[in-house]
């Protein structure tokens, strides 16, 4: 997806990497600004749903159980793009809740409106940077799960090191989730699936639930950028590594 193009999806997620000089140490962050317009329905939603399921940025650690009003397994969602996948695994798991990390307005409205439309009460939303959500806003040790489903994949080789999947990112997301925990990824560019193979293979704190490459989870859809994809003979590789006790 070029970054001119004005509708925000799942592939949306990727490392912002550009070199400003030694003075000025490159960062990582969980996403790159794309242009896009709120429709009249998800500014709608933004404004009578957002209140009671977008949380406030905050630099302190979310009591989750308060959050969501229970004790459940939580799993953190790192770009969701406009939210169908999203919406359909937290109905589809109605015991687990799910916080959704997203920068676009348009995409967090459209998942709003999801919310709204299907009585969701497992999905809160955050509209920041989801590093800096796991480094204040999430405890150590609290998450059951973590999904980054179809990441921008940066095609061009002198653009592969913004790739959001790498070593300083996966060590990050190792400390927030509990032994056990899963991290889940999806790809549809075969060669930003080798790399992640290789990255998270390389962490000898996860260990690969296959042999491989995953079979796609039941809980996961496939999205309608994902079908289009397959229509046209494209692959995609799932990825499923477990924090190790």
């Amino acid at each position: 997806m070029s970054s001119s193009d004005p509708t925000p999806t799942p592939e949306d997620t990727a490392i912002d990497a550009t070199e400003a000089g030694p003075a000025h140490p490159r960062s990582i962050r969980s996403y790159v600004m794309r242009a896009g317009r709120t429709t009249e329905g998800q500014a709608r939603a933004l404004a009578e749903l957002g209140p009671r399921f977008v949380l406030p940025y905050a630099e302190q650690p979310l009591d989750l159980a308060t959050t969501f009003g229970r004790q459940a397994p939580v799993v953190l969602e790192i770009g969701f793009g406009m939210g169908d996948a999203t919406a359909k695994i937290a109905q589809a798991l109605p015991d687990t809740d799910f916080i959704g990390c997203e920068v676009h307005e348009p995409g967090v409205g459209a998942l709003l409106k999801h919310i709204g439309e299907m009585n969701l009460g497992n999905l809160r939303l955050i509209r920041h940077d989801a590093v800096e959500v796991l480094e204040h806003m999430i405890a150590p040790n609290s998450l059951a799960g973590v999904h980054i489903f179809f990441p921008d994949p940066w095609h061009k080789k002198k653009h592969n090191k913004r790739r959001l999947i790498q070593a300083p990112l996966v060590a990050k997301l190792l400390t927030r989730l509990a032994p056990g925990g899963y991290l889940h990824c999806a790809t549809d560019w075969e060669p930003y699936a080798q790399q992640m193979l290789e990255v998270l293979g390389a962490n000898p704190d996860l260990a690969n639930t296959a042999s491989g490459y995953a079979e796609k989870p039941a809980y996961r859809p496939l999205t309608k950028f994902e079908n289009r994809g397959l229509r046209l003979g494209h692959g995609v590789w799932d990825l499923v590594f477990r924090k190790k006790d």
